[in-house]
């Protein structure tokens, strides 16, 4: 298997960094239940109980990570989860654990 390179692994310690704060797991985990079309700020933080300063951070957080992506619709701010980079970690994540030394047996990792 191929070494990855050192940027990259940088890279995949910050995605996790961010994914590491409960509220920005949960923000994750909904926006993939309502992917691909995604929810508004608003949605998100009555949905999560998170307060609208809080939520802010959190999303730019996400989106910096490229976890997350943004559009404008008009005065709203429409997200969702990045499906391209969250496959990537996940591929590395995988790579690792489950094609190489095979630690986790494939089967018990997916769950649909």
């Amino acid at each position: 298997m191929p070494r990855v390179p050192d940027e990259k692994i940088a890279r995949y310690a910050d995605m996790l960094a961010a994914l590491g704060a409960e509220p920005r797991l949960r923000i994750v985990r909904l926006l993939l239940s309502a992917h691909p079309e995604g929810l508004v700020v608003g949605e998100i933080g009555t949905e999560l109980g998170i307060a609208a300063s809080t939520l802010s951070h959190h999303l730019d957080k996400l989106k910096n990570e490229g976890l997350i992506a943004v559009r404008r619709e008009g005065t709203y701010l429409r997200y969702s989860a990045n499906a391209e980079g969250l496959q990537d970690i996940l591929s590395f994540l995988f790579a690792e654990c489950c094609t190489r030394s095979r630690a986790v047996n494939p089967k018990t990792v997916t769950c649909c």
